[in-house]
């Protein structure tokens, strides 16, 4: 009896550690184990709020690039709906995945949900989310029946995170939507319905924080997400730093570039090209006199004319 009684009782503890589910912690060190930072208490990388800052600056090109030379192919999605597109969304991800709706798998996730007292699929991955999140779903582009995301789970979103939204997906509501000022979310289409109505099952929840698809992207628990001029970028964590670091000094070499260029004092082809000993040395000495009025702090700017050779 003792037996049957801790069996049991093992049998319970794992439906409520597994009700949504949820990667482990140990599979997400594992998938991310080249992320040397902070984390979560989950598991999931953190990347600073100081670098989450400074990638508000950052181009897709500059990511891209970074991204690209690394051998990392897949990081970017575009074609959106948005809701205010004049805005930058930028934030960590918490994923998540929907299938297409099969009864007997959509049942057994969903009594494992109850035995944990948790109602409505959509809901798991949004009681997650702490501020500075981005909620990141693959809805796989359903329309009809599909929509998990209305005025009001975008409002526990927006409330828990600050941000707003990567769904590949439709949306319902949408008119609330637009009236939660931050809300800047990128999303497949609208459709008024809700998922799962009148008893059909059209979609259910099998991953959070697993990895996951997004249009031609593979996004990971706690990469960077970076949406802006209508596309969206998923930066690794362990890559944030380098295309934050590569975006600053692109950005300085630029405005120093176009200033020589005006002044006539280079000609573009000694710009548009790679640098001279002398235009490099003509660049640390410009970094220093106007180190105060770039728009990369004194300390970044430090930091960089101390690791130069010239």
């Amino acid at each position: 009896m003792k037996r049957i009684f801790l069996l049991s009782l093992f049998w319970l503890t794992c439906c409520l550690l597994s009700y949504s589910q949820q990667i482990s912690k140990e599979e997400l060190l594992y998938l991310t184990r080249e992320w040397k930072g902070e984390r979560f208490e989950d598991g999931r990388p953190k990347v600073s709020d100081d670098l989450i800052r400074r990638m508000r600056l950052v181009t897709h090109d500059e990511a891209w690039a970074v991204m690209k030379n690394a051998g990392y192919l897949y990081q970017y999605a575009d074609g959106w709906q948005e809701i205010n597109p004049d805005s930058i969304l930028i934030g960590r991800a918490v994923t998540a995945t929907f299938l297409p709706g099969r009864p007997d798998i959509h049942n057994a996730i969903d009594e494992r949900g109850k035995a944990a007292g948790k109602r409505g699929q959509n809901s798991w991955p949004v009681d997650l989310l702490v501020k500075g999140d981005v909620y990141v779903a693959d809805q796989f582009g359903i329309q009809i029946d599909g929509p998990t995301i209305g005025d009001n789970v975008g409002n526990a979103i927006y409330a828990k995170t600050g941000n707003g939204i990567v769904y590949d997906g439709a949306i319902r509501d949408i008119a609330g939507l637009r009236e939660i000022g931050g809300f800047t979310s990128y999303f497949t289409s609208y459709h008024p319905s809700h998922h799962n109505q009148q008893g059909n099952l059209n979609t259910m929840l099998v991953g959070i924080n697993q990895p996951t698809k997004i249009r031609q992207a593979t996004v990971m628990a706690g990469d960077v997400v970076l949406g802006r001029d209508g596309g969206v970028s998923f930066i690794p964590a362990h890559l944030a730093e380098k295309v934050v670091i590569t975006s600053e000094i692109v950005r300085l070499r630029d405005m120093f570039g176009h200033e020589r260029l005006r002044e006539g004092k280079y000609t573009a082809g000694q710009i548009d090209t790679r640098w001279s000993e002398e235009i490099e040395r003509d660049f640390s000495q410009w970094l220093n006199d106007h180190i105060d009025e770039l728009p990369v702090s004194r300390e970044q700017i430090q930091e960089y004319l101390k690791n130069r050779t010239w």
